[in-house]
């Protein structure tokens, strides 16, 4: 049976580091209020002449070259995000371009922090049934151009950014040993942004809204039990997990899960604080920062798991 093994990794942040404190310049809020109630210090945001495309570009390069492989070897490119450089085409088929080749299937999944999870899913079904061998898996976001700066409630929560993973086929034992993915759309209301584009114009807000004491209650409590789920699936224990890299949206939502499970927050990956929430960027940043940084290391076991709007959420176990 073929199983889809990670060749390679790699991240991109914008240059722009935007601090707490030079937001308590732009908005009624300060580094202490942030932090303690987010865990976050510092986020990137994208140049204006930086698309979403760019960064996920930057990032593929870097996990090419790690793999060691050409761009010519991919033949499949899925990339997550909810901040798309224009309505269509697709920005993997714009990152396609712009890796130069072409012929492959490209398209985007959109399910907001939950993205990379879903499209990680997705590219295992294609190498599992043999329809890719060499597949792109980026998550890719510029979620600063969807926020209203004059709100502290959501403008300091997020960053732009973008990771990458290179999946390769293999009758190796190991690699991604098995993924869950759940939605539930009658909570779509808690975080949403609902404008569209009718008629040559917006209609409703273009910025994002969110009920952040509804989110966390209900991400708590799905991202426990799909963690626990799809680790019993695997069968496995979470004492059998080395590592859980979590989609980084409020460090008291990792501390919540790591504590359900019975795993030591020493044994979880965390960029929060430099990062923000990235949505579907930050868990592809996380898993390359851990296998950079030699935490993260060959034969190790990992819990990846996420949660964002639809309500969109899900886990992958696999076996680095």
């Amino acid at each position: 049976m073929l199983n889809a093994h990670i060749l390679g990794t790699g991240s991109y942040l914008p240059a722009r580091r935007l601090t707490n404190d030079d937001l308590s310049k732009i908005v009624d809020t300060s580094d202490e209020w942030i932090a303690t109630r987010t865990g976050i210090k510092a986020r990137h945001i994208a140049a204006e002449n930086e698309q979403t495309s760019d960064l996920a570009v930057a990032a593929a390069k870097a996990a090419l070259a790690d793999a060691a492989i050409s761009a010519k070897d991919i033949d499949l490119i899925i990339v997550a995000t909810s901040t798309p450089d224009m309505t269509f085409p697709a920005t993997a088929c714009i990152v396609q371009n712009k890796l130069g080749i072409a012929g492959c299937p490209a398209f985007d999944v959109q399910a907001v922090c939950a993205g990379f999870m879903y499209a990680m899913a997705t590219a295992n079904a294609y190498i599992r049934s043999g329809m890719a061998k060499r597949a792109l898996v980026i998550g890719a976001e510029t979620f600063s151009r969807l926020l209203d700066w004059n709100d502290r409630r959501t403008c300091v929560l997020f960053g732009d950014g973008a990771g990458a993973v290179i999946l390769g086929a293999s009758e190796q034992e190991g690699g991604i040993i098995n993924t869950k993915l759940q939605a539930d759309g009658s909570y779509s209301q808690i975080l949403q942004t609902p404008g569209k584009i009718a008629a040559g114009s917006i209609e409703g807000s273009p910025y994002l809204y969110m009920d952040g004491q509804a989110v966390y209650k209900f991400a708590v409590k799905a991202l426990a039990n799909v963690a626990r789920e799809v680790i019993e699936e695997s069968n496995l224990q979470p004492a059998d997990i080395d590592w859980i890299i979590p989609h980084q949206a409020n460090l008291r939502i990792i501390e919540s899960t790591a504590r359900h499970l019975g795993v030591p927050m020493d044994k979880v990956i965390v960029t929060l604080s430099e990062q923000g929430n990235t949505s579907a960027a930050s868990i592809p940043l996380a898993l390359d920062e851990g296998i950079r940084s030699g935490r993260i290391r060959h034969g190790q076991t990992l819990l990846l798991e996420g949660i964002g709007g639809g309500f969109a959420w899900g886990a992958i176990t696999l076996k680095y």
